[in-house]
Parts: structure tokens; sequence; C-alpha cells
């Protein structure tokens, strides 16, 4: 399904889920400096996001952090319990399968599409306890940033049946 048909469906769930949004468009982008130009104006945490895949026992997490976070994926991995190296960037064939979005598309909101409930959300804590007016995500395309409060993504991602696992990272 197209980005543009996902996304409709997604603003139609949030709206269904009185959770109310800013969306902002830019052009198409693929990194964090890519992105900042057309967001470093707003109010609120921009995220960067990770697709990732647990080697040994094949779990997916999405892994959704504030933009400016430096992460190692062996400290991840150890906080989550799965070891020092076990987890690894998925690839782009099992995104798509599992979220319906490609290459630098991936978001908390993406789970939405995650009908078979295989991935588990991972969140920064400062993203839901840290202040944050609202927190910035792709909404299935590249081309825009979507804001909404803490709260609310909390709330759609339990409607979406997925229970996130909160870190801090500080």
């Amino acid at each position: 399904m197209a980005s543009v048909e996902l996304k409709q469906q997604l603003e139609e769930l949030l709206k269904r889920l009185d959770i109310d949004t800013v969306c902002v468009d830019h052009p198409e982008v693929f990194t964090v400096e890519q992105m900042m130009p057309h967001l470093s104006h707003l109010s609120g945490a921009l995220t960067k996001n990770l697709f990732l895949k647990d080697k040994k026992k094949k779990r997916l997490w999405l892994l959704s952090v504030r933009h400016d976070r430096e992460l190692s994926l062996s400290d991840v991995s150890r906080r989550l319990g799965l070891g020092a190296g076990n987890l690894r960037l998925a690839d782009e064939a099992l995104m798509l399968q599992t979220l319906q979005v490609g290459q630098g598309c991936a978001s908390a909101l993406a789970l939405f599409c995650d009908t078979q409930h295989s991935v588990t959300p991972v969140l920064d804590r400062d993203l839901t306890h840290g202040g944050h007016e609202r927190l910035y995500f792709h909404p299935m395309t590249n081309s825009a940033s979507l804001g909404l409060r803490p709260e609310d993504l909390l709330r759609f991602l339990t409607e979406t049946g997925h229970q996130p696992v909160i870190l801090s990272f500080d």
C-alpha cells in the first residue's frame, strides 16, 4: 500500500482516538541531520527510530529516542536483558512486511500496521516523562513529521495493542 494511503489511514485512526496532532510537511529526509533544518523551530522532542531484531530470539523491536541521543546497540541490548551484541538493525524487507514502511520511515506511529503485535516498542524515558509538549515522528512517510502529546503516544500504543518498554538513557 502506498505511503500516502497509509498516512491517511493513520490520520483517520488518530482522529477516531481523538488525538490532537500537528503535521509538518517537509522534503524527504533519511537522517536526523537532514531533518533538523525543517523542524528545529518546533517546540517538543524530535525523534530518531531504529527497527531492530534480536539475532538469537528473532524478536523485533522499534526503538524511539530523542533525536540527539547517542546510542550503542550493545548497551540497548543489555538494558533489554538480551545480552551484549544481540541486537541488529533489521533488514528493510522485514520492516516492509511488518510495518509497511521502508528505510527512513519507521516510527512508533507505524505500529498500527503491526496487527500481529510482533514488534515491541522501546521508548526513551525522556520522551514519555521529559515534559515535552509534543513528540515528533514520521507518519508513514519521511516527507512529513507528526507531533502528538506524550500521553497520546502512550494511548495510541495501547490502542494498537503494543505495550512499550520504557528505558532511561541518561
